[in-house]
């Protein structure tokens, strides 16, 4: 017999039914409580409510454990390229050697953009935020394939849209920092891999010979996968219920990027420079700003330290620790902001206030310190984020749909004004 949960609601017991997933996590299922008692439950932020049954990322924030379709996220961040993880994801096992070949080539044969995208950017302003511009991108590609926005597509069209999106992501996301930069656009180079070709059409000019340093391409390599999935984070969830409408691919992923561009989410290592460069400019007192960060009445917030979901350690942060280390001595940077950095960190993992408080630096940390040592600037943060969990969003769109899930539609609880009587503006 299934095991239930009783609830009693005005002098009756109902039953609810309990759900327990592969990794012993318990849920009570309450999709059917408002219609036979008439409540809802009222969860601020959905902390507690879980939207969906996914077979795609487990998460243990009290253990430190992130795994993608069952492998441990430390395996993969050392041992696989990005593709091959976005293929796992995607599809749930990982490919054969042919399988990620042919893979590969879906994605190369996808690269470029379709040439009338280039007059989008002429209408931007010079000082046009890049999240803003890749996410109307994003949703303008759903024009230029307009077969995308049939929800009864065919599988192949299906898998069209997937390849169109994953191959054509770095080449917006270089054109956005290009166009910024007032640089010409460089076009895809298919015979570098995926990594690497982005780094050509970010940092490359006609006019010169770039070759991509491998020490920096491993390192983008491991932060792409580290953010490939999080679970039902804020921007995943978005695609999930903007999808829920069926709305195309391209509609839902643009969505999911706006999403993430708020600095509660994707823009917090984007918020971990821009608190450097205030201490900096400040002078460079750390102990000034740690005293301030501990002080409880004080509004000051040290940003890239703790994880609301992991309580102890951020796996991710101890695998991206060791890049950025590499990035730093391999590049040999003199920069005052990456040196109050370095000073931050070792008081955090060292100082028993942050200690005893799980205060320990976190993914968004280490990223916002290996993206400017390479020269990202600190508006692309976001747009790099959006690059490594763009798997995750496809991924967790399609099984939305494959599950047959109903559209996203929350409850409320009323607390404005009773039933009153509308007074003519000559009278009020």
């Amino acid at each position: 017999m299934s095991e239930v949960a009783k609830i009693e609601l005005e002098g009756k017991v109902f039953e609810l039914p309990i759900i327990t997933g592969s990794e012993q996590e318990k849920a009570l299922d309450i999709s059917k409580l408002r219609s036979e008692t008439g409540y809802i439950t009222l969860d601020r932020g959905f902390k507690n409510t879980g939207s969906c049954q996914s077979a795609i990322t487990f998460l243990d924030g009290e253990k430190g454990i992130l795994r993608y379709r069952g492998y441990p996220i430390e395996q993969l961040a050392e041992e696989a390229s990005f593709l091959e993880v976005t293929y796992l994801i995607l599809k749930g096992e990982l490919p054969t050697a042919e399988q990620l070949k042919d893979f590969e080539e879906n994605i190369d044969n996808h690269t470029l953009v379709h040439e009338d995208m280039k007059r989008f950017f002429e209408a931007y302003p010079a000082q046009a935020h890049p999240m803003g511009i890749l996410a109307s991108m994003i949703c303008s590609m759903s024009t230029f394939y307009p077969e995308s926005q049939n929800p009864n597509r065919s599988k192949e069209a299906f898998e069209l849209s997937i390849n169109r999106l994953i191959a054509k992501l770095p080449t917006l996301a270089a054109m956005v920092y290009k166009n910024a930069v007032r640089h010409p656009f460089m076009y895809p180079k298919n015979d570098l891999g995926y990594i690497e070709n982005f780094m050509y059409m970010m940092f490359g000019m006609p006019t010169e010979d770039y070759e991509p340093n491998p020490v920096i391409a491993k390192a983008l390599n491991k932060l792409l996968i580290l953010h490939a999935d999080h679970e039902q984070n804020c921007s995943a969830s978005t695609v999930r219920i903007v999808g829920s409408s069926q709305a195309n691919l391209y509609a839902s992923i643009s969505a999911g990027i706006s999403a993430l561009w708020g600095p509660l989410h994707g823009g917090a290592n984007q918020a971990v420079i821009e608190m450097l460069e205030m201490i900096e400019k400040d002078g460079g007192d750390l102990d000034k700003w740690i005293e301030k960060a501990k002080d409880k009445n004080d509004p000051f917030r040290l940003m890239g330290f703790g994880h609301r979901v992991y309580k102890n350690f951020d796996p991710r942060a101890t695998i991206i620790k060791k890049a950025c280390d590499d990035i730093l001595g391999e590049l040999g940077i003199e920069d005052p902001t990456l040196d109050i950095a370095k000073r931050l960190e070792k008081v955090a993992l060292e100082d028993e206030y942050f200690v005893k408080r799980g205060l320990y630096p976190n993914v968004d940390f280490y990223s916002g310190i290996i993206y400017r040592a390479i020269g990202i600037p600190t508006e692309m943060f976001t747009v790099m984020f959006a690059l490594g969990r763009l798997p995750g969003w496809i991924a967790q769109w399609r099984e939305m749909l494959d599950n047959g899930d109903p559209i996203g539609r929350p409850r409320q609880v009323y607390v404005g004004s009773t039933k009153r009587d509308f007074v003519p503006i000559e009278k009020r």
